[in-house]
């Protein structure tokens, strides 16, 4: 598949139409007083599997040929991605076999049993589930759909912003998680694509797992070694393909790729899941929660201007509700109280 462009997204968005959700955008008059400007949160966590990675999942596997499609397809994944592309194959009728790191979340790896994947375990180092997943792909002849490193998921994932376009086109600015790229380069190539650089896209990264960051600094991949933070799902590295997007060295001349990165540590993640709760009433992963974060910090320091429409998207809800990071060991709750 070529390089993904608007034109991909596009076409994307035509192939997942009725396959997977087309999801809302909420509003809370709270959550807008806490960040500083009106927010639209792209609730991305209500999605089919719990997380945006159904739209790139569903956009790979719909565009292989029958021949390669009928020998299943095959990825590593600590979650979303293992759950979504299970789902995606199951909808086609098709084999998903995934790698997961023994560490994975329990609950993202019992969503991945439930939509029918054949799972093989391996030790949690990206290096083992390179290994294993090369083991996998030689046996059954599967074909390969990258969490990220994708043209096709890369395009899929680019839907989610077509709609918050479509939907709200008084949004200025649009905020979203960055782990290993997808769904912010797909994010940028709607973006740009649709509006130019009169909405601004900047990105969320945990502090503890910033590579992101440092690769745009330096303009070239500085790989995620040891990532510290409670978001896993943003503990990934960038590719090369989705670097030249982020940074715009892959998009047309004078095209900018992401206004910037806001990093922000792991207590402020928290605290944002437990706005989502208690204001929202919606139940967010740290990987999801952290737009909300990044969105409050980039209108505390002027990059975003106050009264600027945001919009965040909230890219999954699968969280294990007995081991939620902002549990109340008293049980009394919080006074946020409603929208």
């Amino acid at each position: 598949m070529a390089e993904p462009d608007l034109a991909a997204v596009q076409a994307a968005a035509e192939r997942i139409a009725g396959l997977v959700h087309r999801t809302p955008l909420l509003r809370s008059r709270r959550l807008d007083e806490l960040v500083g400007t009106p927010v639209l949160l792209k609730a991305e966590h209500l999605q089919r599997g719990g997380a945006f990675k159904a739209r790139g999942a569903t956009n790979a596997v719909r565009a292989l040929a029958g021949a390669d499609a009928d020998r299943g397809v095959a990825a590593h994944s600590s979650g979303n991605h293992a759950a979504a592309l299970a789902l995606a194959a199951a909808g086609r009728g098709v084999v998903a076999h995934v790698v997961m790191p023994e560490d994975a979340p329990a609950v993202k790896r019992a969503a991945t049993e439930a939509y029918g994947a054949r799972i093989t375990l391996c030790e949690p180092t990206l290096a083992a589930r390179e290994a294993t997943l090369a083991e996998v792909l030689a046996a059954t002849g599967a074909t390969e759909v990258h969490p990220y490193d994708d043209p096709a998921v890369i395009a899929g994932a680019g839907t989610a912003a077509l709609e918050v376009l479509a939907d709200a086109p008084e949004v200025g600015a649009v905020v979203v998680p960055v782990g290993g790229g997808g769904l912010a380069a797909g994010t940028v190539l709607a973006v740009r694509g649709l509006r130019g650089s009169s909405v601004a896209v900047h990105g969320a990264e945990p502090a503890g797992a910033d590579d992101a960051a440092r690769s745009l600094a330096t303009g070239a991949l500085v790989p995620s070694i040891a990532p510290d933070t409670c978001c896993d799902g943003l503990r990934t590295s960038l590719s090369e393909r989705t670097l030249g997007i982020l940074s715009g060295a892959a998009l047309p001349a004078g095209s900018p790729g992401l206004d910037g990165i806001a990093t922000v540590p792991d207590d402020e993640v928290v605290e944002a899941m437990r706005w989502l709760w208690t204001r929202t009433k919606q139940v967010v992963e740290p990987s999801g929660a952290i737009g909300v974060a990044a969105a409050r910090r980039l209108v505390a320091d002027g990059t975003i201007a106050a009264g600027t429409t945001v919009a965040v998207v909230l890219t999954g809800g699968n969280v294990d509700l007995d081991d939620l990071p902002f549990a109340d060991p008293t049980g009394r709750g919080d006074d946020g109280g409603g929208r």
